[in-house]
């Protein structure tokens, strides 16, 4: 049966409320170069009739231009908004879509294949509670399948759809679905927290990902859009440890201060003792406030202000948490580093770090090992190179705040910038604390 949305059938308020309490997902497109990952959005929004008039209207218009395919509507034109993106029939950034059907709403971000992209790859994983894992069927699992779906485990990802996609052009084989299947499988067989779902389509085509393929009567599992809609998804957000990282200090009159920033994670309440780090001073929130509005309390993903009932000397990139709950302290750490320059990594180096709002300056102590994105196996290294992922022991030149990244995406998270031109270099995800 076709899919559809349901009829507007409901007063204007009560259609509002509705869309304001569903789930939102959020989840990425990747794997390698030409396996229809803009493709497959566009084909998911024109067969979910989730785009307007005026945009088909336009993309007819930019096929006629920029068409790749030579077919009237170019799907990839959704996405690949940018003219080297057009020009060369590649994605280059990342390109986030959204959108909402009767179940759910959704943010995809359509992530380019190459490797020298790999940077943005990650930035438009890290946000991602499920991954898509585009593969041609013609080619089976590349180099750059293996490297994403290293990354999409790394960035602590629970759950990845494997689509395998063009299955037309392999006249909708069962045996070269099943073969594919095995050789992802092998591979993936040791990572760990992750588990993956199954289904042959052809975005092209529109074959199992709005509507059933029928062509591809083997198949007895859901159509993408199906399975998007109702798998339960586990959010990587932590709604036990609070942590709230100091942005702005409003320094209102001698008798408060009010400080501004994000919930990254956790609950905080009106009243709740709190210990700032690394200072160790303690207080209690005597209030919290969204704008003007003032709150009994307040959760993760939430901007807001919070008045301390003492004042106490606070600065930007200071953490406040919860006296009995606090994140580890310490001048060095271990962490798992996917790199991004062309100038390499080496022990010695120098850098400055980004941990949540606080800057601060570093130095690579050692680099413990580097991955090989093909067999998952980790050998000594003496530098990590652009796109390599490895394991660095760093030391700072103060005390910093952390969590481990898979107790906490916000709090264990960094990234590298080059102390010269100031360029973001690299991005790490915290395995602990490194006793020298």
């Amino acid at each position: 049966m076709p899919y559809q949305l349901h009829p507007f059938t409901i007063d204007i308020e009560s259609y509002l409320a509705l869309h304001e309490h569903k789930d939102l997902l959020r989840l990425l497109t990747c794997g390698s170069v030409d396996a229809g990952k803009s493709t497959l959005i566009g084909r998911l929004l024109l067969d979910a009739k989730l785009i307007y008039a005026d945009q088909l209207k336009a993309l007819k218009a930019d096929s006629m231009i920029s068409s790749t395919v030579g077919n009237p509507f170019d799907l990839t034109l959704l996405v690949d908004g940018l003219q080297a993106e057009r020009e060369q029939g590649i994605t280059i950034d990342v390109a986030y879509r959204y959108f909402s059907t009767t179940r759910r709403k959704f943010i995809i971000a359509d992530t380019p294949g190459h490797d020298q992209y790999t940077r943005n790859m990650v930035t438009g994983a890290s946000t991602c509670d499920l991954a898509i894992i585009l593969i041609d069927a013609r080619k089976g699992v590349r180099t750059q399948t293996r490297r994403h779906t290293a990354l999409v485990s790394l960035l602590g990802i629970k759950q990845a759809i494997v689509a395998i996609n063009k299955m037309d052009l392999v006249d909708y084989s069962e045996d070269r679905f099943n073969a594919i299947k095995s050789d992802f499988l092998k591979f993936a067989s040791p990572l760990k927290g992750i588990s993956f779902k199954f289904i042959p389509l052809s975005a092209l085509t529109g074959d199992n990902v709005v509507n059933p393929g029928l062509q591809m009567p083997w198949f007895e599992g859901k159509p993408l859009m199906s399975l998007l809609e109702t798998m339960e998804i586990a959010t990587h957000k932590n709604a036990t440890d609070f942590r709230y990282s100091v942005q702005y200090v409003n320094c209102h009159n001698d008798d408060f201060n009010r400080y501004c920033g994000t919930v990254a994670s956790g609950t905080i309440h009106k009243g709740d003792d709190i210990i700032v780090l690394p200072s160790a001073q303690t207080s209690r929130v005597q209030s919290i406030f969204i704008g003007k509005e003032e709150l009994e309390m307040a959760h993760a993903d939430i901007a807001i202000t919070l008045t301390l009932e003492d004042k106490l000397s606070i600065h930007r990139g200071d953490i406040i948490v919860h006296p009995q709950n606090r994140p580890i302290l310490g001048r060095s750490l271990t962490a798992t580093v996917v790199w991004m320059a062309e100038q390499p990594l080496l022990p010695g180096r120098s850098y400055d770090f980004k941990l949540g709002t606080r800057m601060i300056s570093g130095t690579i102590h050692t680099i413990c090992h580097c991955m090989d994105v093909n067999t998952l196996k980790c050998s000594p290294a003496q530098s990590l190179t652009l796109n390599e992922i490895g394991q660095v022991e760093i030391s700072f030149s103060e005390c910093v705040c952390f969590d481990s990244y898979l107790d906490n995406r916000a709090t264990g998270s960094f990234i590298f910038i080059d102390q010269v031109n100031n360029v973001t270099v690299g991005a790490g995800m915290i395995i602990g604390n490194h006793q020298q």
